[in-house]
């Protein structure tokens, strides 16, 4: 799930060519789901973005991913199928349900959003593990609209407090948190160039402090 957003583009590093903001370098992040209960799959304007070839995948292993929804979830995807387009982020996204949260979502014994597929994927059900939007979440992949590259940008939102919390309380990096998402999209030697920016960033900063 997504809401519209307008991103302050800020200080970027560039990675293999593609845009990477200084602060998903910088920040601390962990999900703290018992505070938030999955939020991220109810709230928001649109579904998850689906890159190109997720659609067809989503479509072949719905199957597969169908006994981990609910049943509204099942209903609205067996009537309408996995996705839509919407408007205006011009995207193909997750179907959403009449109450907007996601069609792929379901809940744990403690209340909890669970992601459907994830659950698939979890019981060895599907091959795909969700979403890669998902996947990288609070990070988001988009176009610098000055370039015209991919650029990674730190989605923030408030429901996401008691994670930047739980993360700075951590000492977790958001580029380490959303590692396995990264990896998945780019590539294990792109991501091991990314973790020397952020060292080399942390140094400047360190030296910085140590100037004043």
């Amino acid at each position: 799930m997504f809401a519209a957003t307008q991103y302050d583009i800020g200080t970027m590093i560039i990675i293999q060519g593609k845009l990477v903001r200084e602060d998903v370098l910088e920040e601390e992040f962990a999900c703290h789901l018992e505070a938030c209960k999955g939020a991220c799959c109810w709230e928001g304007d649109w579904g998850a973005p689906l890159e190109d070839e997720e659609l067809k995948v989503l479509k072949r292993e719905y199957p597969n991913i169908r006994p981990f929804l609910s049943e509204e979830g099942q209903k609205a995807i067996d009537e309408h199928g996995p996705y839509a387009y919407y408007e205006e982020p011009k995207e193909n996204g997750t179907l959403l349900l009449k109450n907007g949260a996601c069609a792929f979502l379901s809940r744990d014994e403690n209340g909890i959003a669970r992601c459907g597929i994830e659950r698939a994927f979890e019981a060895g059900a599907t091959p795909f593990p969700k979403p890669v939007s998902c996947h990288l979440y609070p990070v988001r992949a988009a176009q610098d609209p000055q370039t015209g590259l991919e650029m990674l940008v730190y989605d923030r939102w408030d429901i996401c407090a008691a994670a930047c919390r739980k993360g700075q309380k951590e000492g977790v990096p958001l580029h380490q948190f959303v590692k396995n998402g990264l990896i998945r999209k780019y590539g294990a030697a792109w991501f091991e160039e990314l973790e020397a920016a952020a060292r080399h960033l942390a140094e400047k900063k360190a030296s910085a402090q140590e100037e004043r």
